[in-house]
């Protein structure tokens, strides 16, 4: 299973249906700023498996601002990390997706790609999607092992290693 994770569209509703065509994903994950993007990517590509929380640009907005999600006996806990402060560190959302038996984390806001495995966690910032250099994440989840890795992928561009 492939999941496709976006954070920060802030607007950019075609960036994100270039990289729908380009990494064909069965599900897609927006991380907040500004879900209203992933409404209308949802609602543009008749996409049926789209998980979304909301982010600090996302006020107006009645959405919650985490979630835990399982896909084929993977943990993955969403949030868009402005309240865990993530632009310090993404130490206080690891603890909280630790703490909820996540086997992956997913938090966007600072706009910074980071993927990295910390004690046997995912952790995923797929960076702003938004224009020329926009970014995602991509998890890939083996449904007959339980597996998961995850990666940072350049929306319609060369790859790039965006690990610690």
């Amino acid at each position: 299973m492939r999941v496709l994770v976006f954070s920060d569209s802030h607007g950019d509703v075609e960036t994100m249906k270039r990289a729908c065509v380009q990494f064909n994903p069965d599900w897609v994950l927006h991380l907040g700023d500004c879900i209203r993007d992933a409404m209308k990517l949802q609602e543009q590509l008749k996409l049926n498996h789209c998980c979304m929380v909301t982010g600090n640009c996302d006020l107006c907005s009645n959405g919650m601002d985490q979630r835990i999600l399982e896909l084929q006996g993977v943990r993955i806990f969403m949030t868009h990390g402005h309240t865990y402060r993530v632009k310090f560190s993404p130490l206080r959302a690891a603890l909280a997706a630790e703490e909820a038996q996540a086997q992956v984390l997913c938090f966007g806001h600072t706009h910074i790609p980071l993927c990295e495995q910390r004690n046997g966690m995912w952790i995923l910032n797929p960076g702003a999607c938004g224009g020329e250099k926009g970014t995602c994440g991509l998890i890939e989840i083996d449904a007959e092992n339980g597996g998961v890795s995850c990666r940072i992928e350049r929306i319609g561009g060369e790859p790039h290693d965006y690990s610690n």
